[in-house]
This record gives structure tokens, sequence and C-alpha cells, in this order.
């Protein structure tokens, strides 16, 4: 690879790696602002009439440069699964079967263990992304199938499994879909409609942008939309973008990245490769160009940000331990409804229709709800559909030859189980595959999604090629209930059912990779943090499903882009300011993440502070706590606190008896009304218990629920004269109750009327977070230095009073 000339370095504000839903959502929102903004999409623009159809263009349309491929579907081998991705203008909107759902809001997980070890968790929360899914389904023109509509109303497969859902007492719903059935917003509906061009233009030009027609119903969603009724990003943001004076480069793919640390912009410099259609060349293999950029925004999909970040890992000192965890297929398992002799012959007519119509939502044992006590992870199955154009494969004569290319398919695919996987592109396998387009249509592929375990990993290997792994046993349990779910529509429906054929090698296929660079609270816990910027490294953001810290459940297109939506309006208020992540540290020592600087006063009292999450469960109208946990536990009643407690003088909270600190930040109960706000906090650390060797830990937190009804935490840790094995249950775990009304501080509990009960506790994870926020500020390094020290003696001082006492005896 040849290495650019500095003196020839452009210079940008933004550049967006990336044209899908990561990428084009932060490339509109960032040229509004008046940003200069450059985006990079290794694939070609497909304007309508452009896609792939017959059996020779679809046996080209892959992705292998090194093959001389330069297509739109990139197929990976992985150890354990197989995947399909889009390389494209619009990326993977170009082949998604336009569904837009929200991810459920129970399903956004804090600290929830795995099964292979380890914990998910999800640093935002469904409010922290609705405002952003209500912008982003605008955008998207998100409009549920019209089945009731006369034009729209002879879909038989949407028909039937509505009625089969219904009988089998599934909760079944109608998605909004990012596809156009009538030329504007609230106008009828019909089939072939000429579509307007919007006031932004088309990324095509006027004569493929005039081109759009309404849903025809052919099927082809998955195949690129020839109509161009799906309103893909490259009908929406990608032109919209551009109209506000973004820049966007097709065929350019980025390889390098790191920070320009001797510039004096400083910022990232990023190496990237033209492609030419022409050509047959290994991407690494091209000459390259080079861009500088103030902000640089990863949008190149689970794959290719995360083999970004791993190849350039060395250049970009301080990510850690999380890069290349928390991969997810998003619970995708692909099955299908095949026509039976047995009873009625069923016609369900995959092929009309756009792919996906309707959708079941089999719940999660997370949802709440008592009667759904010992429920499983929660999915979606929904309809499926290929192109009309399939059915002539039905037709073929030459099964000879078809089963001879699926037959040295198999053979090539099983050597390499046992030889190792010669490369994570199969293009050219799969281009021998289809050969001249005879495969087999005619089943209705079902499709399921949810939450599977997020335990994949991934590496680059020594020829720069990503490979990942991802074991299935440890979600076997969700992909058995999947499953059952499928088998129960066809036997409901009279048809058969047949597994995708690489199930038996207990693989899957996925078309919704997450993770990868996942978000965290922290960077022992995320690449990122909970807006997207990478930590230790700011102006550096992920926009993509690689920063899903597990599965999305629901289709991840709108999350995905929701989440995008937000990393820019945090990208927007930071630009110019210091940023909440810390300058690059330097190669020879990476530093911790710093906390935002905070000016102390030029004399004065030496302030302490340290941030605690506590999480449990607890029952309404229930006094005692251990009681209210075991109920709580069983009704999946969660309770959790996260409180910054703050000791405005440390020479006072240490010498007054009370102990006493304030506590600010929130608490969190479902059953209350999610995150509430603390109005009023206090903490008092070792208080004098009831005789000499015990201590009390106790909180006093007002609140208020939903209704505007106000509450009280009253809680307390005992400290008792014990063995020193007891330190820590004692110090991380709290019982508490629930009180009605705000309880002044001194006022006995017994004032107010109990409302619930229940235990917290301190997780291991969390307390190392403790600790590690643990900050003094005061006028001079000195004066902090003995405050630190002091407060520290005072802690491990009565430690040592109370559980020491038991060693002296």
């Amino acid at each position: 690879m040849s290495t650019p000339d500095p003196a020839r370095t452009e210079h940008v504000d933004a550049l967006v790696v990336g044209s899908g839903f990561g990428g084009s959502v932060t490339a509109l929102r960032l040229a509004e602002a008046g940003l200069r903004t450059v985006v990079l999409e290794r694939g070609r623009p497909y304007p309508p009439g452009s896609f792939p159809r017959s059996p020779h263009e679809v046996s080209q349309a892959l992705w292998d440069p090194s093959a001389g491929l330069h297509g739109m579907f990139q197929m990976w081998r992985f150890a354990g699964f197989d995947s399909l991705t889009s390389s494209g203008l619009g990326g993977g909107s170009l082949i998604y079967a336009n569904v837009l759902l929200r991810k459920d809001e129970k399903w956004f997980v804090q600290d929830d263990p795995m099964p292979g070890g380890g914990y998910e968790t999800w640093p935002v929360t469904r409010a922290d992304l609705d405002p952003h899914y209500d912008r982003v389904e605008r955008m998207l023109g998100g409009t549920p199938y019209p089945f009731g509509d006369p034009a729209y109303a002879d879909t038989r497969k949407t028909a039937e499994l509505i009625a089969a859902a219904d009988k089998l007492g599934l909760d079944w719903h109608l998605p909004p879909l990012a596809v156009s059935f009538s030329p504007r917003p609230g106008e009828q509906p019909g089939l072939g409609l000429p579509i307007p061009l919007p006031e932004y233009g088309s990324i095509h030009g006027v004569r493929y942008g005039s081109a759009r027609r309404t849903c025809r119903l052919l099927g082809e969603c998955d195949l690129g939309c020839n109509e161009g009724a799906k309103n893909s990003l490259d009908h929406t943001y990608l032109s919209a973008a551009v109209h506000a004076g973004a820049e966007v480069r097709v065929l350019s793919e980025a390889v390098w990245i790191r920070p320009d640390e001797a510039g004096e912009r400083r910022g990232y410099l990023v190496d990237y490769v033209q492609h030419d259609p022409d050509r047959q060349a290994r991407t690494l293999d091209l000459p390259t160009r080079r861009i500088h950029c103030d902000h640089l925004v990863l949008g190149a999909g689970t794959y290719g940000t995360s083999w970004l970040l791993l190849r350039n890992r060395d250049r970009l000192p301080g990510i850690g331990d999380p890069l290349g965890t928390r991969f997810s297929g998003n619970g995708d398992l692909l099955t299908f409804l095949l026509p039976s002799d047995r009873g009625r012959r069923l016609e369900l007519d995959a092929s009309r229709g756009p792919v996906i119509t309707m959708a079941v939502r089999v719940p999660d044992r997370l949802d709440g709800d008592g009667s759904k006590a010992g429920l499983g992870r929660g999915y979606y199955v929904e309809d499926g559909g290929y192109p009309g154009f399939v059915d002539w494969m039905l037709e073929d004569t030459d099964v000879t030859g078809r089963l001879f290319r699926f037959g040295e398919f198999l053979t090539r695919w099983a050597a390499e189980r046992v030889t190792g996987p010669s490369g994570s592109l199969v293009g050219r396998e799969i281009s021998r595959l289809i050969g001249d387009g005879s495969l087999s249509g005619g089943a209705l592929p079902m499709l399921g999604m949810g939450r599977d375990v997020p335990d994949g990993t991934f590496l680059v290997d020594r020829e720069q090629r990503l490979q990942a792994a991802w074991r299935t046993d440890t979600s076997q349990e969700y992909f058995a209930a999947v499953r059952r779910t499928m088998r129960r529509f066809a036997e409901t429906l009279g048809t058969g059912f047949l597994d995708n054929p690489i199930w038996f090698f207990r693989r899957v296929i996925s078309v919704h990779p997450l993770g990868g660079a996942p978000m965290g609270r922290t960077p022992e816990e995320g690449v990122c943090d909970p807006h997207g910027e990478v930590w230790n490294h700011p102006g550096l953001w992920i926009a993509d499903g690689s920063a899903m810290p597990g599965p999305v459940g629901a289709n991840p297109s709108l999350t995905i882009a929701a989440w995008a939506d937000r990393l820019a309006d945090r990208l927007l208020e930071t630009r110019g300011r210091p940023s909440a992540a810390t300058a690059p540290p330097s190669r020879e020592a990476p530093a911790e993440p710093a906390e935002p600087q905070r000016t102390a006063p030029a004399a004065g009292p030496a302030e302490l502070s340290f941030t605690e999450d506590m999480k449990g469960f607890f029952a309404f109208d229930e006094a005692d706590p251990p009681t209210g946990e075991r109920l709580g536990r069983a009704q999946h009643r969660r309770f959790a606190f996260h409180v910054t407690i703050t000791a405005d003088d440390v020479d006072r909270f240490l010498a007054e008896p009370e102990h006493r600190a304030r506590a600010e930040g929130w608490v969190e109960a479902e059953d209350l009304g999610g995150r509430l706000p603390i109005s009023f906090g206090r903490f008092n650390l070792f208080t004098q218990g009831e005789d000499p060797t015990s201590r009390h830990l106790s909180y006093l937190l007002h609140f208020a629920d939903r209704d505007g009804q106000p509450l009280t935490l009253a809680g307390r840790k005992e400290v008792h004269h014990r063995p020193a094995t007891d330190i820590w249950p004692d110090t991380s775990t709290l019982y508490f109750r629930l009180l009605g009304g705000h309880l002044p501080e001194g006022a006995p509990e017994g004032d107010a009327p109990i409302r619930g009960a229940g235990v917290l506790h301190i997780l291991k994870p969390d307390f190392v977070r403790e600790l590690a926020s643990i900050r003094v500020h005061a006028a001079d390094a000195e004066q902090s230095a003995r405050a630190g020290a002091d407060f520290a003696r005072f802690f491990l001082g009565n430690l040592y009073e109370v559980y020491g006492r038991h060693l002296r005896l």
C-alpha cells in the first residue's frame, strides 16, 4: 500500500465512514448544523431500476474485491454462524425488510447475568431514545402495512398468519414499515402511483428520483426495490444531507485511522482507498488517500467498524478490553413453512407483498407480569417473502446441476470446518452456488429475532481479515423457544415445517449483527460512552450497530438510527468545548479517563464525593425487607438507585457524630414510573448502632412516583461484630422500606405509612466503579491528600473497630 503525501491531506470538520443507519443519520444532522461533512461509502449507488434481477446479475452482485466482485451483498462465514450484510449507498437499508420497531422498554437491561458469565448492560434507556425514535420515524415515513385498504387487502400470507396468531393466542401487530404505500402521507394508498420528489431532491438526480412508485407488492425488499417504494436511506437521509451541503464519496473505503497527535488541530487522520469496479484487487493493496477531520464518525456497520478499530488498535491507545466483545446476532433464526399434502393445500403466496407485513411478539421474563414468570428471553416472529421472479426457479429442470452445485458448496463448507475457515468472505463460493440461478423457492420464510446471548468475540488475523467466534450453545434455550413457536404456526396452518439446513450443524444465519465496540458506563465496560464517543478519544464516535451492548430484540435498524441521532445531538452540543472523554493518552502510559475538571476555591474546606449504584427487588404492602425481596424477585419487581454522595466539608463530616452527607441522583422502579429524580437525599456513614460493636450506613431519599405522589426510601446497612468475611455482604446490602410522603430528616419511620420493602445490593462490577469514582476537591494537592488520608483512616478504622474485635477475642 502506498503512503499518502501529507502535503495533499485535505481537512473537513466531520468525516463519516459508512452510509448505513448510523452514518446517514449523523451525516444529515452534522451537515444541517453547518459542519463540512464528508461521507465515505465503499459500495456503489443503486438508483431505482438498477438492482440485480436476472440469475447472472444476482451471481455477480456480491462484494469481494479480491475476486473482482463489487456488488451489493457481502457474505461472511465465521466460527458458529454465517452472515449477510450490504455494500452500497444506503448501507443495510438497501436490503432490509423496512421494519421500524422500537426496542422494548424493559429489554434495556441493567447488569443482566448471561449464561456463560458476565452481564449485559444498556447504559441508555427507552426514555433516552424515544424523542430520537420519533424523529427518525418521521423522516423514514414509518407506516403500518395498509392491510385494510382495498389495494393491499389480498396479501394472503398476512391474512393466514394473523388468523393463525389469533388461534394461538399470540400478540400480533402490523409494524411500521419504511415503505411508501401512498404518494404522500395521508393520501389514498394505491399500487404503483408516482411519488413526488421531496424538497431536498434526490441524491440520484431528478431522472431517478422522479422514477419512484408506491409499493406494487413484488416482494423484492431484500434484493433492493427497483420501484423506489422503499424509503431507504439514499432516498431520505442521504439526499437531505447532500442538499444540506454534505459530500458523499462512493467506492471509497477507510482502512487506517489514527489520532493526529502532531497536528495543530488534533482530530484524526484517515487513509482510504478508491475501489475500481473494473479491477480485481485486494483492498489493502490499493493506493490510499488521506483526509483529516476534527470529528470521525464510524458507521461502517458492526463488521466494518469492528474491523477498523481492531486493526488500528495500536494506533488508538486507551481502547481497552471491551473492543471485539459483546457480539450478538440479535437472535436471528430463519425457518420455512412448506406446502403439505396433509389436509388442505395452503397457498401462502409469499411473493406478494412487502417481505414483512406482520409481527408476533413473544414476552420476555423481564416484562414483569407475574403471570409470565418463568418465561425465557423474548423474541419476535415475522412473516417473510421472496420476489415473484423466483417462481421461475421452481420450473427449472436442471435438477442434476442444481444438486451438484449445492453438494459441492456443502462439501467445501464441511471441509473448512475441519481445516479452518479460508476467510470470512465467501463471495466466489456463493456465486458458484447460484450458478444460473436455479435455487428453489416456493416456501414461506419465517423470521425470528430476539434476545440471544451477546457473548461473541471478534479479532483480526495475520492476514488482516475479521474473524469471529460465537457459541450458539449459550442461546440454545432461546433458539428452541423460537423454533417451537414457528412450528406451532406450521401445525395451525396445516403446512410442513423446515429448519434452515445449516441449523443441523448448530449454525445460524445473521442479518442483524450487533456489538464489537459496545457502549458502556466506563472504559472498563465499553468502548464508547453512553453517547457514542470513544473513551479516551474525544472526537471519535461510533454510530452504528457495533455500539449495541447486546441484542435489540426487535428489528434493530430503527434503534441504531435513533442512537445515531442522539449521538449527533451530543457531538453538536460539545463541539468546541472540552469533551467528557479525555485527550488521547500517550503510547507509553495509557491514562485513566479523567473526571470533568472542577475548580476548587482558593481556600476553604475539602470536598469528597463518590457515586454508588445499588440494585435489587421490592414488594408493595410489605414491611419486612427480606420478605419484600423474596416476593419482589418472584414478581419481577426491580428497584435501583444511582446516587452521588458528597461531603462538602471533609473535616466537619468526620468530626460530627452523624457523619452526614448529601445524596443526589435518581431511583428507578418500573412499577413506580421508571427513573425518578431524587428531590432530597441524606446519607450517614458509620453512625453508632445499638451497641458499641455495631455501626449503621443509612439513606433517606425523597422522590415522587409517576402520579406525583411523594415517597421516601428509608434504608440502612447493618455493620455488626462478626467475622471479617462478613465485611462485603454487610457493606453491600441495604435493607429499605418505602414510606408514603416525605419523611422529615430525624423523624421516626413509624411516623409515615409503609408502602413496601425490599433489599438492594452492590454488584461487584459496580463496587469497582464506586471505588474509582472517589474524588477529593481541595484548594491544593496537599490539602486534597490530607483529606483523602483522613477519610481512609476513618473508614478503615471503623471497619477494624467492628470486625477487628472478633479477631482480638
